[in-house]
């Protein structure tokens, strides 16, 4: 079928023949209604006009105006919040206009997968499509012949198949040619705003001015697009319901008071210089609304360093950074390795990947130890998922930050060997192993904020174990004092246990220094 054809036969909706106009007045009622409940739904224009199109045809079909029948076979991007509104519309009016071959509906949850799906209802409904790919490959491939089998039958029916975008890329992958010589038409939601959500939340509610305001401003705070606003809505207005009152928020910290907590670090002054001046930019880029020629800042980052360097710690006042900023619109940061994003079967790789790809959207993926991803150059496992993170981080600009981490050398041979994720980082920073100093001012650092005082002495001792274990291969900097810290309190709590005086019990001696059962090489 030319794919022109149906989107060449109106120009406009209301534009019809004269015979259109003299249905009953009860049809005309139908009619209206679900054009109103259309008008309702949060799509856009592009997808609404569509939608009245496609219900338009069918009862020009059913009156004969039409010849040809036309089995709707429609992708649906959404957020899960409009799909049963929009499969009652179109099935509603397909039942109308006798569109179908039988009065049957399935909704199939891939979820609760079946490997007997024969397909005999005239309207399908396909969701929790995420699920497809977590069978075994054998019956997913046994699902699509299936359904191609079905596709091809000249019978009247129609198919839906809800998901968000990646979503639907990552069901068709490997089967693309099913959705390209079947799937013709696509129906895309948007959110609604602040505003709508408001005003829906208040339909609900019998609530007084005050608590109205305090709505509002909790709802500013707390929505982003891109998520299920239904059930967002649902939950509010229940919890407001029974408990008078919003539910807690969690605080956020100021962009100031991150840039505190960071200047209190211990060391990282090229680091803390190079976040200084990305905010300077980003402050200037917002202050002048484009009025300045400033293009647009590639936040995509590369963490080179060892363990222990402080790396994630950057990485989660990066996340709230942006987030104070407007960059992203959840502050959150999703930490994930290799393993997180490699799959152990083939076809299983991308939807893994993706899967984590779409739980960081509006926020950061810190993807640690990344070289790993190129540990083996023949993998396809891994080449599988480098190439779905490359894409996210080129079409997901604007919704995610991917900061890559790893040991230096390890790190520069991964970034060496692949030029996709190279052309895609806009900063590097470095990491360096922290002096002696510093992780001393660690130490005395961990143990004033526990209420301690350490001796001199202690210090000392704390000075010569480290100058002894720092080369090894797997000494963790910040880390190896971190655990020295812990064990100390343990071996302190240990000799003081008998004592009384308060002094005694809050001063770290040379003796409490402890590295029992630490794994050192």
């Amino acid at each position: 079928m030319n794919k022109d054809y149906f989107k060449d036969i109106y120009t406009d909706f209301f534009g019809v023949e004269e015979e259109t106009l003299k249905e009953t007045n009860i049809q005309q009622q139908e009619m209206t209604n679900l054009i109103e409940r259309i008008n309702n739904l949060y799509l856009d224009d592009t997808s609404k006009n569509l939608f009245k199109n496609i219900i338009e045809y069918m009862r020009k079909y059913h009156e004969g105006i039409e010849k040809n029948y036309i089995p709707f076979r429609i992708t649906i991007e959404s957020t899960g919040a409009e799909d049963k509104e929009i499969s009652d519309i179109l099935c509603q009016a397909a039942l109308k206009y006798n569109y179908l071959d039988n009065k049957s509906m399935e909704v199939y949850s891939f979820y609760r997968y079946r490997n007997d799906y024969k397909f005999e209802d005239s309207f399908l409904v396909f969701q929790d499509l995420v699920g497809i790919k977590l069978i075994d490959t054998k019956d997913e491939q046994r699902f699509f012949y299936n359904l191609e089998s079905f596709l091809k039958e000249n019978k009247k029916n129609m198919v839906l198949i809800f998901g968000n975008n990646i979503e639907l890329t990552n069901f068709f992958l490997g089967y693309e040619n099913i959705k390209n010589n079947y799937f013709d038409f696509h129906i895309k939601t948007i959110s609604p705003d602040i505003n709508d959500i408001y005003n829906k939340v208040l339909n609900d509610l019998n609530i007084d001015d005050d608590l109205k305001i305090k709505v509002f401003e909790y709802i500013e705070k707390t929505y982003s697009k891109g998520i299920d606003y239904n059930n967002y809505i649902k939950d509010l207005v229940n919890y407001i319901s029974f408990h008078k009152e919003l539910p807690q928020v969690k605080d956020e910290k100021t962009i100031d008071e991150i840039f505190n907590e960071l200047d209190e670090l211990v060391g990282l002054n090229d680091i803390k210089k190079v976040l200084h001046e990305l905010v300077d930019v980003l402050t200037l880029k917002e202050k002048t609304e484009g009025k300045l020629n400033i293009k647009d800042i590639n936040l995509h980052m590369v963490f080179l360093g060892n363990p222990g360097t402080g790396k994630t710690t950057i990485a989660r006042l990066i996340s709230g950074i942006l987030y104070n900023l407007g960059i992203i619109k959840e502050n959150k940061l999703v930490e994930v390795g290799v393993k997180d994003l490699v799959a152990e079967y083939v076809g299983q790789t991308a939807p893994k990947t993706s899967l984590v790809i779409e739980k960081s959207l509006n926020g950061v993926l810190f993807i640690d130890e990344a070289y790993a991803l190129a540990a083996k150059n023949d993998n396809s496992y891994n080449a599988e998922a480098i190439a779905t993170l490359i894409q996210a981080m080129e079409n997901y600009r604007e919704k995610l930050v991917v900061i890559f981490a790893g040991y230096t050398k390890e790190m520069q041979d991964f970034l060496d060997s692949n030029s996709g994720i190279v052309s895609r980082i806009g900063y590097t920073l470095n990491f360096p192993d922290y002096t002696t100093e510093e992780l001393i001012e660690i130490f005395k650092t961990f143990s004033s904020k526990a209420g301690f005082i350490v001796e001199t002495d202690a210090l000392n001792y704390l000075k010569e174990i480290i100058s002894k274990y720092r080369n090894m291969k797997n000494f963790g900097n910040a880390r190896f004092i971190r655990n020295i810290y812990e064990k100390t309190i343990v071996k302190h709590a240990s000799r003081v246990k008998d004592k009384k005086q308060l002094k005694v019990l809050k001063t770290i001696t040379k003796e409490d220094i402890s590295i029992e059962n630490l794994i050192l090489e």
